[in-house]
């Protein structure tokens, strides 16, 4: 905590974005529609015939059978499961117009599940999709593979129903072990549970188990996420995702049901986050970067130490910069230098579908400032440094002078003590990691045009 002084937290903790992407998802633009979403996929079917190029997969499963007050996804709450056999047949039919573009048999290292609540699918439905899959794109024997799990819908039976499917890595929503946590914010699920569904993951051969935190959630202390640290390190898993809860009740609704003054103030968050990097560096993990940490001999860590880390739209990634599928209703993805996102809604994703068309409905086409920025922000989330060398040949600058304006303001942070700016580079320091984000955003060329940053996050 003396790394952080009262007065650094309060000109430092501002809103600003996690940088899953760059430009942020708020700067999609209704203009980018479905041809040239399809113009990209062509395109990437040109390069793959003449180069392997990394393919990510993205499924988007928005069914949950209970509503979790702190929850920001794109959900539907609802027990009629039947309304699932809908949506995996528009989901087939999505994946027959991306082929139509992209051609059949293309290889995909990287799959993920995401919603919402992908075990809201039964196993008969989660395996009937997954050979869809493979009917159109050929999964890599030597993939990732993974499925978020929520421990209430999920048995030993099921995980191991999941592995024969194929999938390898699991991510479980804990969220906090507290029970008055969770129950401010509906979300009840004994430890015990958790704890006999993480030994069964190890014993059925799943690789690499990850487990979803949150600080700064309702009736949340430091005494009391303290105890969860301590289940958590007990727990051991292969990877923590620690996410600090951004509370936008005017944004998603269900957080209305979540009284501000149950919310921990920002020093008692900061307390938080400052005890679980201490926690769970002295129990043996990496500090990979803001939101995660890994076992040392974790894929995670691994690309840390090496500098292959990368950051995409799921957070830290040890695979390859590359083109994103993104399948589902509202699911954002990335191909070439275009990012796309469909539909928002079950009524406008069936609706497109229904008149063949991809349900793409925003994105946008990067500038070449947007890549260079890309580039810059990426690699300070995910090494903590910008190497001035590597940043000059790849994109044939000069970054002393192209970021001039940058700099005079990294200049202030470096007499804060968060980065530091040497000949040859600009690094974060320990300090500086607390804020990344806001060393990140000082490249953020919308974010600093407009100063509108109440929809975001706040960094702290």
């Amino acid at each position: 905590m003396s790394l952080v002084t009262p007065d650094l937290l309060r000109r430092y903790d501002v809103p600003g974005p996690r940088y899953t992407s760059y430009p942020t998802a708020d700067r999609f633009v209704e203009a980018f529609r479905a041809d040239d979403y399809a113009l990209a996929l062509q395109q990437r079917r040109a390069l793959s015939a003449r180069s392997v190029q990394p393919l990510s997969l993205y499924v988007h499963v928005p069914f949950c059978e209970s509503l979790c007050y702190y929850c920001a996804c794109n959900k539907i709450i609802t027990k009629h499961h039947e309304r699932a056999a809908t949506y995996l047949q528009y989901l087939e039919r999505e994946l027959d117009l991306h082929v139509q573009h992209l051609g059949r048999g293309q290889v995909v290292s990287q799959l993920h599940f995401g919603g919402g609540s992908p075990t809201f699918l039964s196993d008969e439905e989660l395996a009937g999709l997954m050979a869809v899959l493979r009917q159109r794109f050929e999964l890599d024997e030597a993939g990732e593979f993974s499925i978020e799990v929520d421990p209430r819908t999920v048995t030993q039976q099921r995980l191991q129903a999941l592995w024969d499917m194929g999938f390898n890595r699991l991510s479980f929503g804990v969220q906090d072990f507290d029970p008055d946590v969770q129950a401010a914010v509906h979300r009840t699920q004994p430890a015990d549970q958790v704890f006999a569904l993480v030994q069964a993951a190890r014993d059925i051969g799943f690789r690499s188990l990850n487990v979803d935190l949150i600080y700064g959630l309702p009736k949340q202390t430091p005494q009391s996420f303290a105890r969860t640290l301590q289940q958590v390190n007990e727990l051991r898993p292969d990877r923590i995702a620690l996410y600090g809860y951004a509370h936008l009740p005017e944004r998603f609704k269900p957080q209305r049901r979540i009284l501000r003054e149950d919310l921990p103030s920002a020093g008692d968050k900061l307390h938080m986050l400052s005890a679980a990097i201490d926690s769970f560096m002295d129990a043996g993990y990496v500090y990979v970067g803001m939101d995660h940490f890994a076992l040392p001999d974790d894929a995670l860590a691994v690309a840390k130490r090496q500098g292959r880390l990368h950051r995409n739209f799921q957070g830290y990634s040890t695979h390859p910069d590359c083109d994103l599928i993104a399948l589902g209703v509202s699911a954002i993805g990335r191909i070439g230098s275009t990012y796309s996102q469909n539909a928002k809604t079950l009524e406008d994703y069936y609706d497109l579908i229904d008149q063949g068309i991809l349900p793409v409905v925003r994105g946008l086409a990067l500038s070449q400032d947007d890549l260079i920025r890309r580039a810059v922000i990426m690699s300070i989330m995910c090494q903590g440094e910008l190497l001035f060398e590597s940043i000059n040949n790849a994109w044939l600058i000069d970054a002393r002078t192209y970021f001039a304006p940058e700099f005079e303001v990294l200049r202030s942070q470096q007499e804060e003590g968060l980065v530091e700016i040497l000949d040859d580079c600009i690094r974060v320091t320990p300090k500086g990691w607390f804020f990344v984000r806001g060393v990140a955003l000082v490249f953020d060329r919308y974010l600093q045009a407009d100063r509108s940053r109440e929809r975001f996050s706040r960094i702290i």
